[in-house]
């Protein structure tokens, strides 16, 4: 019996033993085995998510929803937000600009190993604006940085270099998605979540929020790697050159290239002025992903663009959503967030806070898949917060996401990391060398976000 079959047969079993009425049980239980079967199914890949997420759809309609409730889900605004990226980050990509942008943000290094390793990070934040998709992002900046140590180390040691060059990238893909509300799939759900708690987040205060503590952990990162893999003597007019002729081998600008500069910019121009049109971010999104269909204005056709939607990350999102609606309606996480509160009612709100952020990042380890983590460590974080004398629950669940959202340690903690590590620049111990001392940075940096900088900002 393989490792899928074994697991599949446990939640059969979990299944049966909860759900067929045999025996009553309460339906806070019900919820909580119901999120156990569903994480089975998606940590293990017993099926593709989006099977996975059929039967999750099954399981909530049968017995906590309508079916007509449990479908709604899939029709919510963040849902077709989501749709909206698949469309506008790949036809960013496809016209060429993507490439010609990082290149051409590179290209400002001068030569200099160190600030093209800082530029590199930056380029990330720039991208994660444009391309939605941590692994997007990821693979993209990987093949461009691959292409210039492939170069270099024909005459000169850069191995120092290249390790750092691509840790950074592992690390940064999925931290650079908390950058904006639309930087990555789960920055998209956590900021639906926020918005249904409180109606004061936008494009621009996500920023605000955000930016800070995200920028002040480049520099920081930057200074680490720097003084882990000792800058090596490189010649800056060979670099310069190497990526100064990248840039000219993409020859002219080209009209596709400028179509899709100028719908990017009305898109996110209209994103940043929210508060002025009232129009909801993803309709906007869909405006501008519509608008790189339109004859004449357009940069491609519908057949090439449907191809570009990953519609099994639809219906697995979607199915996130669910997790999370599940959840609440049953009260399953106001029981669990009672009983861990009333267990530390002994301790201030703000070591509850810290406790609450440091065993997330301890979770973080062993769950790969950062939706899925998030639709169990969201809610419940809202719902500690309530409990919470003096502290905000959207801080307490800020806190939760920005702590969530990265992996430091294993290799296996994101899909990012194994395409990084698979172009063979690093191995397990520079990572997990690196990611100690990251992880604790990152850690000290979200505390004092939550502690000192949100709590005077919210």
């Amino acid at each position: 019996m393989n490792k899928k079959m074994a697991l599949f047969i446990v939640c059969l079993g979990l299944y049966v033993l909860f759900f067929v009425p045999l025996l009553e049980w309460d339906i806070k239980v019900k919820g909580l085995i119901a999120l156990l079967i569903v994480q089975i199914l998606w940590i293990g890949r017993v099926f593709p998510l989006a099977f996975s997420s059929i039967l999750l759809i099954l399981v909530l309609s049968f017995h906590f929803f309508s079916y007509e409730e449990t479908l709604r889900y899939i029709s919510s605004d963040i849902v077709w937000l989501l749709f909206s990226t698949f469309i506008l980050s790949k036809a960013f990509i496809k016209t060429g600009l993507a490439n010609r942008v990082s290149l051409k943000m590179l290209s400002f290094s001068k030569g200099s190993g160190s600030f093209l390793l800082l530029l590199s990070f930056f380029l990330m934040f720039i991208l994660a604006v444009l391309i939605p998709s941590n692994i997007g992002k990821g693979s993209l900046l990987s093949s461009i940085l691959d292409r210039v140590i492939k170069s270099l180390e024909k005459i000169s040691d850069v191995r120092n270099l290249a390790k750092s060059l691509f840790i950074g990238v592992a690390y940064l893909a999925a931290i650079s998605g908390g950058f904006v509300a639309t930087g990555a799939s789960s920055t998209i759900y956590t900021f639906g979540i926020f918005q249904d708690s409180t109606h004061h987040f936008s494009f621009l205060t996500w920023i605000m929020y955000f930016a800070p503590p995200i920028l002040l952990f480049i520099i920081l990162l930057w200074v680490l790697l720097l003084i882990h893999f000792p800058y090596q003597h490189l010649d800056k007019e060979l670099l310069k050159s190497l990526i100064d002729g990248k840039v000219e081998e993409l020859g002219a600008v080209n009209k596709n290239e400028v179509k899709i500069s100028c719908i990017m910019a009305v898109t996110l121009l209209l994103w940043i002025t929210q508060n002025l049109h009232g129009f909801s971010i993803p309709l906007v999104g869909l405006l501008g992903a519509s608008l790189t269909v339109m004859p004449g204005i357009g940069v491609w056709n519908w057949e090439e663009a449907r191809k570009s939607v990953d519609w099994d990350m639809m219906i697995f999102f979607a199915s996130t959503l669910m997790v999370s609606g599940m959840l609440i309606k049953t009260d399953t996480v106001g029981w669990v967030a009672n009983w861990i509160v009333l267990h530390n009612n002994f301790a201030s709100p703000v070591i509850i806070l810290i406790v609450l952020i440091v065993c997330t990042a301890l979770l973080r380890i062993i769950f790969v898949n950062i939706l899925g983590f998030l639709t169990i460590m969201l809610p419940l974080a809202l719902t500690i917060g309530e409990n919470l004398i003096g502290m905000e629950p959207i801080i307490v669940a800020m806190a939760v996401f920005l702590t969530g959202i990265p992996g430091f340690l294993l290799i296996t903690q994101s899909p990012v990391h194994l395409i990084s590590f698979s172009f063979g620049y690093f191995d397990e111990k520079d990572l997990f060398r690196i990611g100690k001392w990251a992880l604790f940075i990152w850690l000290i940096i979200v505390i004092l976000s939550a502690t000192l900088y949100w709590r005077w900002i919210v």
